[in-house]
């Protein structure tokens, strides 16, 4: 990878300076003595395009305020080396920071400025039942444990933001809006980022994202069908599915989406053989007539003659025009199909284009062929207990995810920093092993205790971030 830094930057970026400095050599005019900014000549310099009024539309909640203070105030942290628990340390360009993903993001500024194709994260989804914490880092991690609500004074971990909590929503809203905002920048300019989660905040996670990333950048909301049957203990409806928000860094350069064809829909669809196999491969064909969605153009209405000299006419129209169908008809690329109603036309769609590549596909907006028992089984392959890690999401999952978003880029670098189990990581290796890739990861995970009564630490591990315990 050629983009891929020697050496991280120890000190964090000045985002706040860094932004003033944009300003002024857009607006060199509203600079003041001391190189400040005049937003009264900023203001003269917008015109009409500056919003003045006291009431417009937009999100506020309490503490947003403070969610810039966050932004804006240098890391405390310092990256420290860990070769001796690492694989490969000198060659490897994959990297793994434990830590806390706020502090990480901002030491990131500086060498991962606007380098990252693509963001998966899957951060807390608030139900109550996980911490949300304020970003405070001056005490010891057990100290910081203990006053974020992680664990008890005796290390035993513990839920703090309740529904009866006065800022439910807030708590949750400050703590993404800081990471997201910082997230941006890391992205490249055709970067994406996909977003799990669930009911609980997709609506306030939809608004922070339109805020952040511009709701004009949004894509699309990818629905994950999660599991297909029980609900024996649902009150209500049967909830089957979660959310991934899909937003890119500038939709305007994104370009189409693609992703490889699965083997199973290559097997299902392709099976037909003719004369262009040996370069085209097997097809499968489509009606060229074409149906009452498409808008009357009458020069798609004209005769089509079959093998035995029959006129063949359209109902309503055909899907492409007289030249590109005498074309088609002179390479091979129509067939012709005689019923007890007579002749109709098809149009062959083949595995491989005249170049002799595979064809690609659009991916749906719904995932439903991968499960989070899926996922279940993967800790039982690794680890003999479903318990060691809850409710990791499946690789496939995110193997899907990342083809989704990274459009055939087989050397992107793929951030994710609530990695949990680290199944981005897993979904990155298994891709490049799949096509010969050269993707990269770069993983953060607060190495969070495993209390001692837990299935994780009975395995010998003393934190979630994977450490081995010292017995």
């Amino acid at each position: 990878m050629t983009e891929q830094p020697d050496k991280l930057d120890l000190h964090s970026q000045d985002i706040p300076e860094e932004k003033k400095q944009e300003l002024l050599r857009l607006f060199p005019e509203i600079s003041t003595e001391g190189g400040k900014i005049d937003f009264e000549r900023l203001k003269q310099a917008m015109g009409e395009m500056v919003d003045v009024g006291k009431e417009r539309y937009g999100m506020n909640w309490p503490g947003k305020a403070d969610c810039f203070k966050t932004i804006q105030a240098p890391s405390m942290g310092t990256l420290r080396p860990c070769p001796e628990e690492s694989i490969n340390f000198d060659t490897t360009e994959n990297l793994i920071f434990e830590g806390d993903n706020l502090e990480v993001l901002k030491l990131l500024q500086k060498s991962y400025l606007g380098k990252i194709k693509m963001i998966y994260i899957d951060p807390p989804y608030n139900t109550g039942k996980e911490f949300i914490y304020p970003d405070n880092y001056t005490e010891s991690l057990q100290t910081y444990l203990q006053y974020t609500g992680q664990v008890d004074n005796e290390g035993k971990k513990f839920s703090t933001n309740t529904e009866a909590d006065g800022r439910f929503h807030s708590k949750w809203m400050n703590m993404m809006y800081p990471r997201l905002y910082l997230a941006r920048n890391l992205l490249r300019d055709d970067g994406v980022i996909f977003i799990s989660i669930d009911d609980n905040e997709v609506s306030n996670l939809r608004k922070l994202c339109d805020e952040i990333f511009g709701e004009e950048n949004f894509v699309d909301c990818v629905i994950w069908k999660k599991r297909y049957g029980g609900g024996a203990k649902e009150k209500y409806l049967v909830t089957l599915h979660e959310y991934a928000l899909f937003y890119a860094k500038n939709k305007e350069i994104l370009g189409e989406l693609f992703i490889p064809l699965d083997k199973e829909s290559v097997d299902r669809y392709y099976k037909l053989k003719d004369e262009n196999y040996h370069i085209r491969g097997l097809y499968r064909t489509h009606p060229l007539e074409a149906g009452k969605a498409v808008d009357d153009r009458p020069n798609l209405i004209f005769p089509i003659i079959a093998p035995d000299g029959t006129k063949i006419m359209p109902e309503r129209q055909w899907y492409w025009n007289e030249e590109r169908v005498k074309e088609s008809i002179n390479k091979g690329e129509i067939e012709f199909i005689k019923g007890k109603n007579g002749w109709t036309v098809h149009s062959k769609q083949y595995l491989k284009d005249e170049n002799g590549e595979i064809r690609q596909a659009k991916a749906f907006s719904i995932i439903d062929d991968v499960y989070s028992q899926h996922g279940t089984n993967e800790m039982i392959d690794i680890f003999g207990n479903a318990k060691v890690f809850s409710y990791p999401k499946p690789s496939n999952l995110l193997a899907q995810i990342i083809n989704m978003g990274t459009n055939n880029d087989s050397n992107s670098i793929i951030l994710d920093f609530f990695s949990g189990s680290a199944t981005t990581s897993q979904a990155v290796l298994d891709l490049n092993k799949q096509d010969n890739g050269n993707r990269k990861f770069i993983l953060v995970q607060l190495p969070e205790p495993c209390a001692p009564d837990s299935e994780a630490f009975k395995a010998g591990y003393n934190e979630a971030s994977g450490v081995r315990s010292q017995k």
